[in-house]
C-alpha cells in the first residue's frame, strides 16, 4: 500500500521549507490556501476478499463522485463532471458479474440492481480507451462511504488519525476509486477544495509509504505549449526530516479556460422543461495553441425522471434557434414514452455541441437553451414530485498540434464519461460553474397524481364514464326502436 498526500496552491503561492515540521510520524505546517489530494493504491492482495474476487473478474471499474456543493479548484486538479455518483465499467470474460451489490453497500445506492437492468452501454468503435457501460445515481453525500471505508481500512487498534482521516471524506468534493486489468491496483483518490487547509498530515500505518507534497502550478521558459509546470517541496516520511525541492513538468489534458456559466430552467417549467445555460463569454481559450480547433461542449448526465429527444435534436433549424451545433452523443435506446417508475436504466448521457456567437461579441455573456421532457412520475399525497437535474460538465474541446502525446500524469483523470467520446489528443478546457445560490443541482416541480383526491377523481371518472355508457346505450336504442318504426311504414305503404 502506498499514500500520497499533495497540498495544491495557486501559481505564485509557496511556502518556506524551514515553516515546515517533518518527522517519522507526520508534517506539521502553517495553515495555507489550497487543494487538497489524497491517494491511497492497493495491490489486489492487501484488499478484503469480497471486493478482491469483484475486480479479479472485471476489466475496467472506475467510480467518479462529484459534491453538488459548488468548489473552487486548482491546476492541474480540473478535470469536472456533473456532480452525482458515476461509474464507468467494462466486465471481463464473466458478464454475469454483478458490482452492484457490492457499490450499493459501499455507497448507499439504491437504484443499482445489474448491469442488464441498470446500466446503459458506450461506444466503443469510436475509440478503444472507452468503457464499455456508464452508470448514474444522484447521491449528495458521501456519508455511507465514510463509514464503510472507516470500518474496512481502519481496524482495531489503528491510530485515532485512521477514523479520522476516512471520517473527513464527508467535506470532500470529489472522489475516485479506478481499477484496470493492466495495473492489477486499486486507487483512491479524494480532493477537497480550495480554501484554507492546515498543513497536517500523519501516517496512517508504520507499513505504509507515505509521500507529501506542497505544489503550486509554475511557468518556466523551456514550457511546451501543451505542458504544464509545477514547482515546490516533497518529502517522505520516515526517509527525511527535511523537504525536498522540486521543479518539473507534463503534459495535462484538463485546464482552465477562465470562463464560467450558470445553468437553470426557464419558468414555466411544465412537463417540458427548457435549461438555460448563461456563459460569460464566447471566445474560445486565449492560451490554447490551436485555437482554431476549439469547440464549446456540454455534457450532461439526466436522471431517468427526464429525457432528451433525439428527434428534436436532430433539426438543424432548431438547433441553431437555441445556440446549439448539433448532437455529438446521446445515449442509445431511450425510451420516449415509459414513465419513470417502470424504467429500470439509470437515465441518459447527452454530448451537445454549443454554437457560441460570433467574435464580434468577444466578452459578451450569451445563452444557449436544452429543450428536456419529463417522465410520468409516481402520485404523491401533494399533488407535485421534485426531480433533480445536475449541472452539465462545460468545456471547450480542443484538439492539439499533430505528434503531441499526452502519457500519464501524477494528476491526470481519466475515464470521466466525455474523454472517451473524443481522440487522445483533445485537451479540455474547462468552464467553472458558479450557480449564484452555490448548488450545483437544479430542482424542477413536477405536478402527479394527488393520492388525497384520487378516490374522488376515480369515482367522478367512474361516473362519467357510467353516464356516457347509458348515453351511447339510450342513442342505439333509439336507433333500433325507430329502425322498426321505419320498417312498419314501408310495408304499410306497400300494401
Amino acid at each position: 500500500m502506498r499514500e500520497r498526500i499533495t497540498f495544491v496552491q495557486k501559481e505564485g503561492d509557496s511556502i518556506e521549507p524551514t515553516a515546515l515540521k517533518v518527522d517519522g510520524n507526520g508534517l506539521k505546517g502553517p495553515e495555507v490556501k489550497a487543494v487538497r489530494e489524497d491517494r491511497l493504491t492497493f495491490a489486489l492482495d492487501e484488499l478484503p476478499a469480497e471486493l478482491k474476487a469483484l475486480l479479479e473478474g472485471v476489466n475496467q471499474l472506475h467510480v467518479r463522485w462529484v459534491s453538488p456543493v459548488a468548489y473552487e479548484s486548482v491546476s492541474p486538479l480540473l478535470a469536472r463532471l456533473p456532480p452525482g455518483f458515476h461509474l464507468f465499467y467494462t466486465p471481463g470474460s464473466d458478464a454475469s458479474i454483478n458490482p452492484c451489490p457490492l457499490l450499493t453497500k459501499a455507497f448507499g445506492l439504491d437504484s443499482c440492481s445489474s448491469p442488464s437492468d441498470s446500466f446503459t452501454t458506450l461506444p466503443t468503435d469510436r475509440f478503444t480507451h472507452s468503457t464499455t457501460h456508464q452508470f448514474y445515481q444522484p447521491l449528495p453525500s458521501l456519508k455511507a462511504f465514510a463509514h464503510f471505508a472507516r470500518s474496512l481500512l481502519c481496524p482495531p487498534g489503528s491510530p485515532s488519525s485512521c477514523s479520522s482521516r476516512f471520517g473527513s471524506l464527508t467535506a470532500a468534493s470529489q472522489l475516485d476509486l479506478s481499477y484496470d486489468t493492466i495495473s492489477h491496483t486499486l486507487r483512491l483518490t479524494s480532493l477537497w477544495p480550495y480554501s484554507p487547509q492546515s498543513l497536517s498530515a500523519s501516517l496512517l500505518s508504520p507499513t505504509i509509504r507515505t509521500e507529501i507534497g506542497i505544489l503550486s502550478q509554475t511557468s518556466p521558459k523551456t514550457l511546451e505549449p501543451h505542458e504544464i509546470g509545477i514547482s515546490g517541496l516533497l518529502t517522505v516520511l520516515g526517509q527525511s526530516t527535511t523537504p525536498s525541492p522540486t521543479l518539473f513538468s507534463f503534459p495535462s489534458r484538463h485546464r482552465d479556460s477562465s470562463s464560467s456559466f450558470q445553468a437553470h430552467f426557464l419558468p414555466p417549467t411544465g412537463l417540458h422543461p427548457t435549461l438555460q445555460l448563461s456563459i460569460s463569454s464566447p471566445s474560445p481559450p486565449a492560451k490554447s495553441p490551436t485555437e482554431e480547433t476549439c469547440r464549446l461542449h456540454g455534457y450532461f448526465t439526466l436522471p431517468k425522471t427526464l429525457f432528451p429527444d433525439r428527434h428534436q435534436l436532430n433539426d438543424p433549424l432548431f438547433l441553431s434557434s437555441k445556440n446549439l451545433t448539433a448532437v455529438r452523443y446521446i445515449t442509445p435506446g431511450i425510451d420516449l414514452e415509459a414513465p419513470e417508475y417502470v424504467t429500470s436504466t439509470w437515465g441518459s448521457a447527452l454530448l451537445l455541441e454549443l454554437a457560441p456567437p460570433h467574435s464580434s461579441s468577444s466578452g459578451k455573456q450569451w445563452t444557449a437553451e436544452i429543450p428536456l421532457h419529463l417522465r410520468y412520475l409516481p402520485p404523491s399525497l401533494t399533488g407535485y414530485q421534485k426531480a433533480e437535474v445536475p449541472y452539465p460538465a462545460l468545456f471547450w474541446a480542443c484538439t492539439a498540434e499533430e505528434g503531441t502525446k499526452f502519457p500519464g500524469n501524477p494528476f491526470e483523470k481519466d475515464k470521466v464519461g466525455y474523454d472517451g467520446l473524443f481522440g487522445e489528443r483533445t485537451v479540455f478546457w474547462h468552464l467553472n460553474p458558479s450557480p449564484a445560490d452555490g448548488k450545483l443541482v437544479n430542482t424542477v416541480k413536477v405536478p402527479v397524481l394527488n393520492l388525497e383526491k384520487a378516490d374522488w377523481v376515480g369515482t367522478v371518472t367512474g361516473a362519467v364514464v357510467v353516464a356516457g355508457f347509458a348515453w351511447v346505450v339510450i342513442k342505439l336504442l333509439g336507433v333500433v326502436v325507430m329502425g322498426g318504426k321505419n320498417v312498419g311504414e314501408d310495408k304499410k305503404k306497400k300494401q
